[in-house]
C-alpha cells in the first residue's frame, strides 16, 4: 500500500517512486508543478483529489495519515469528501462506476461539469466525454442541455449525463451528439 499525507483537502504522495508508480497505475492525481506529464519521468509529489483518496483507499491502494502521522479512516475521508463536493454520494457512485469500468476520470471543473473521462489517459489522447451528475429527480432544461452541448462541442467532446441508482448502486448514462443541419 502507498503512503501519504492530508493537506487541507488534498491528498499528497511525497515519496517520489510511489507517485510514478501510482500515475502509471492509472494517472491518479496530477504530479506536482507539472501541468501535462508525459508518461512518469517526473521527479515530483503527486497530489490527488479527495475522491481520487477515497477510492483509492477503498481499494486498498493507498493508505492516508495526517501530518502528525495518525492515519486517517477511511470513514473520516468519506466525511471530509462530503464536506468538499455537493451530492457526494451520487458523484462517489458515478466516479466509482467509471474507474471500474477503465476511464480515467479527472475533476472537469475548467469545463463547468462534475468529470473529464478519458479512454487511455491524459497527455495519451483528450477526454472524449464530459459528465455532469443528475439525479433523476433533478430537472434538466432545454437550456441546461443546449449549454452543456454548445460547451461540449466547442471543446470536441461528447456531453453524458450520469445518473446514479443509489439503491441498485447502479448507473445509467445518456449522451447527447450534436450535428449540423
Amino acid at each position: 500500500m502507498i503512503g501519504s499525507k492530508l493537506v487541507d483537502n488534498r491528498i499528497v504522495i511525497w515519496n517520489i517512486e510511489d507517485s510514478r508508480t501510482l500515475f502509471s497505475e492509472g494517472y491518479y492525481g496530477k504530479p506536482l508543478g507539472v501541468p501535462k506529464p508525459k508518461g512518469t519521468s517526473f521527479d515530483a509529489p503527486l497530489v490527488l483529489d479527495l475522491i481520487e483518496g477515497c477510492y483509492l483507499v477503498e481499494k486498498k491502494k493507498l493508505k492516508v495519515d495526517r501530518m502528525d502521522g495518525t492515519r486517517v479512516s477511511s470513514e473520516e475521508i468519506r466525511r471530509l469528501c462530503k464536506k468538499q463536493y455537493s451530492d457526494f454520494d451520487s458523484k462517489y457512485l458515478v466516479f466509482q462506476d467509471l474507474r471500474n469500468r477503465g476511464y480515467i476520470v479527472t475533476p472537469g471543473i475548467k469545463f463547468g461539469c462534475d468529470f473529464a473521462v478519458y479512454e487511455r489517459g491524459p497527455g495519451i489522447d483528450h477526454a472524449p466525454y464530459l459528465v455532469q451528475v443528475f439525479r433523476a429527480t433533478d430537472e434538466l432544461t432545454a437550456t441546461g442541455v443546449v449549454l452543456a452541448g454548445r460547451l461540449a462541442t466547442t471543446v470536441k467532446k461528447q456531453f453524458i449525463l450520469a445518473i446514479p441508482k443509489s439503491r441498485q448502486s447502479k448507473v445509467e448514462y445518456v449522451g447527447f451528439d450534436w450535428w449540423r443541419a
